[in-house]
Formats: structure tokens, sequence, C-alpha cells
């Protein structure tokens, strides 16, 4: 039997069986159902990289059940600084009006747009979802696992995941690179599997909270302007 890595974005393998080529693909949210049945009732320490309020709502609704977790608001990509602070005044409110099983807190984290600017600089042509994205995952990922190691927790993941734009093979890859790096674990996670997705809307409702229209970055926000001026084209011919 022959084994390749296969290059799909779920970071699995493809067997060679009798001449049939069948994907393994790996489920996250399986392993970290898997994972969560093994604590035994405790609570480990999670540090969780937070990229918004609605995106951590049900994360946070699920993960709070399991593990005592400190939010890191580490996101250098978002501007103007008014976006950047309008988001972060939501998740400090949605973690002081979310009810937890376990203990929330934020960990203190300044504004550092310039670090989003230089992992930028000569990606500012990529395509969204493209070379560009991946490196903003590990940007806001390696700040993370930073932390984690310096703060000492068990765990660290982000709530990218949640949303189903984002890749979240790449970012599970990511994060259990950096895990060796930090040598802090990783906690694997596809937290839109089990209707996660649709929880966060829901919670996003029921708290008011608010939900943007783009990712946050200067990239972003120029093409979902270039998609409603297509809009607006089309409905004008």
């Amino acid at each position: 039997m022959e084994i390749v890595t296969a290059g799909s974005s779920n970071t699995g393998k493809t067997h060679s069986a009798g001449g049939r080529a069948v994907s393994c693909r790996r489920n996250y949210s399986r392993e970290l159902e898997k994972l969560i049945s093994g604590l035994g009732g405790r609570a480990p320490t999670l540090l969780l990289h937070a990229c918004c309020a609605p995106c951590s709502s049900a994360s946070l609704e699920y993960l709070s059940r399991y593990f005592s977790i400190s939010l890191l608001y580490y996101n250098p990509n978002i501007s103007p600084i008014g976006e950047y602070e309008k988001r972060l005044g939501e998740l400090q409110r949605l973690v002081r009006e979310l009810p937890v099983e376990n203990p929330v807190s934020i960990l203190p984290c300044e504004y550092r747009g310039e670090d989003f600017a230089n992992m930028a600089a000569g990606l500012e042509g990529e395509p969204e979802g493209g070379m560009r994205c991946m490196a903003c995952y590990r940007l806001r990922l390696e700040e993370a696992a930073r932390a984690a190691s310096e703060h000492g927790f068990e765990y660290f993941t982000t709530t990218l995941t949640i949303s189903p734009l984002k890749n979240a093979g790449a970012i599970n890859r990511i994060g259990e690179e950096l895990s060796e790096k930090y040598g802090v674990k990783h906690l694997p996670s596809d937290l839109k599997k089990r209707d996660g997705y649709k929880r966060s809307i829901e919670l996003s409702r029921i708290y008011g909270l608010y939900r943007q229209d783009y990712c946050g970055c200067i990239y972003s926000r120029l093409e979902r302007e270039r998609i409603k001026e297509r809009r607006a084209d089309n409905l004008d011919t």
C-alpha cells in the first residue's frame, strides 16, 4: 500500500489500494470530541485566539464546558483602528453576558497593525483565501502559541475554524506546526461542525452582536466594495 500526503485543505492522506485511490480526510471535529472524552472531568487551561465576538460566541458556549479559557484578541489585520476597537468592545461585552460553565477571561493584547503590514508586504495582489490569508492565519496563531507557552497554558487554538469561509485544514496544520515550535499542545478543531456556525448566528442575534461583512483587513474590505459595486452595476443593467 502506497501512502502519499494529499494536497487538499483537509490535510488528509490518499491510500492506493487495489488500484483505487481512497482519500482519508481528517475529521478535526471528531478529534476534538475524542480529546474531550479523555479529559476525565478536569478543565485544562486553553488560550483561545478570538477573531471577533460572533465567532467566539458558539465557540465559547461549547468549549467552556470543558476548558478554563483565556481569550487572546490578537488581530493586527483589522483596520481601521475604530473597526478593531468596535470588535474588541463586542467581544468584551459577550464575555460579560454569555453564561459559561468554566471561567473565561481576556488576556491583554495591544493593537499592532504593523505586524500585519509587514506580513502582507509582497502579497498585496493575492486573492482572498490565497497565500496572504494563509500567512495571516500563521501570524495570529503564532502569537497565540507564543502567548500560551509564555503563560503556561496547556492548549491553544482559534475561533477561526467556525467560519465556513476559512480553511480549517490549513489552520489546524499551522497550529500543529506551531505546537512543535513552542512546546504547547494545539487543540484540534473544526468549530463550524455540529451546527457551530449556525449557532454563532443564533447567539449573535440573541445578544445583538455586531456582525461585520468582511474579515477585517484592507484587502477583504476592498474586495467587499468591489462585489457591492458589481451587484449595483448588475441592477442598473
